[in-house]
C-alpha cells in the first residue's frame, strides 16, 4: 500500500500545506486496475492530486471523513475536472448527510448535474468496501459527525478528532497512523488534540509509526517540540506529515 499526503493543512492553509486530502493506492483490483482512493478533498487537494502519477483522471472514488469545508471544498472541482477530462464516473462515500451535501452543492452549481455518472453512498462506524479496499469506520470526537478509517493492518486515518483511548485502540496494531494534531500544547483547543493529549491517548498502544497532520499555522516552527511532546508518553516512531510525502507500507 502507498499513502500520499496531498494536503496536511487545516482550515487556515499555508503556502506549503493544502487542506486535507490523502491518496491511498494498493495493487490491482479484480478487474486488473490499480486500486486508488482519495480520502477527503479540501481546498488545494485537486491541484496536489494533478501532480501525482495517478492524476485526477484515475481517481474515481472519494471517501469523506466529514463535511467541514476544509475536507470537501475541492469535491465539485474534482467532479468538473473529471468531466472535462472525459471521465464518466465519480463515487462519493461518507458519513450520514453526504447525499444532502452533494445534492446541495449541485443545487448551487446545477450546470454540473448529470455531467457524469455520480453515485453517493453513506456509511457509518462499520466495515464496508470502497474502491476495492476493505475499510472499517469508527466515530471520532469532533464538532460534527466524523469517521476515522482503518485499512486493515496497514493504515489508519483519524479524520478530525480529539485524542481519546477508544480511537487509539481502534488504530492498535496498524503499521501507520495519520492523526490530527492541529495545535501545539500551549493552545487551549477542543475538537482537536494537542501533542501531549495525543501522546497520552497512545500510551502503550502498538502502532508502527504515527504521522501528525491537519496542522494549523500555530504549529510552524514547533514541529520538533510537538514530536517530543507525543514521545513523552508514546514509545513509538513519530513524524510530521507534509504535502507530497509518500509512504510505502
Amino acid at each position: 500500500m502507498r499513502v500520499t499526503f496531498l494536503g496536511t493543512g487545516s482550515a487556515m492553509p499555508t503556502p506549503d500545506r493544502a487542506q486535507t486530502g490523502i491518496l491511498v493506492e494498493s495493487g490491482l483490483d479484480d478487474d486488473g486496475r490499480d486500486r486508488r482512493l482519495l480520502v477527503d478533498c479540501g481546498s488545494g487537494v485537486l491541484n496536489r492530486l494533478s501532480a501525482t502519477d495517478a492524476g485526477y483522471e484515475s481517481v474515481s472514488t472519494v471517501l469523506l471523513t466529514h463535511h467541514h469545508l476544509d475536507h470537501v471544498a475541492d469535491l465539485l472541482p474534482l467532479l468538473k475536472a473529471r468531466w472535462l477530462a472525459g471521465e464518466e464516473h465519480l463515487e462519493v462515500v461518507g458519513p450520514g448527510g453526504t447525499k444532502a451535501l452533494v445534492d446541495g452543492l449541485l443545487d448551487v452549481h446545477d450546470y454540473l448535474d448529470g455531467r457524469i455518472d455520480l453515485r453517493v453512498r453513506e456509511v457509518g462506524p462499520e466495515s464496508f468496501e470502497v474502491a476495492g479496499f476493505e475499510v472499517e469506520g469508527y466515530e471520532t470526537r469532533h464538532s460534527m459527525p466524523c469517521l476515522a478509517y482503518r485499512f486493515g493492518d496497514d493504515f489508519v486515518f483519524s479524520g478530525d478528532s480529539e485524542a481519546f483511548r477508544g480511537l487509539a485502540n481502534f488504530a492498535s496494531g496498524a503499521k501507520v497512523l495519520a492523526h490530527d494534531c492541529s495545535f501545539p500544547d500551549e493552545v487551549d483547543v477542543s475538537n482537536h488534540p494537542t501533542p501531549t493529549q495525543l501522546g497520552e491517548s497512545l500510551s502503550g498502544v502498538d502502532i508502527g509509526r504515527v504521522y501528525l497532520t491537519h496542522l494549523y499555522p500555530h504549529t510552524n516552527g514547533k514541529h520538533s517540540e510537538m514530536i517530543r511532546s507525543v514521545e513523552q508518553a508514546f514509545d513509538g516512531d513519530v513524524r510530521m506529515a507534509k504535502d507530497g510525502l509518500r509512504v510505502d507500507i
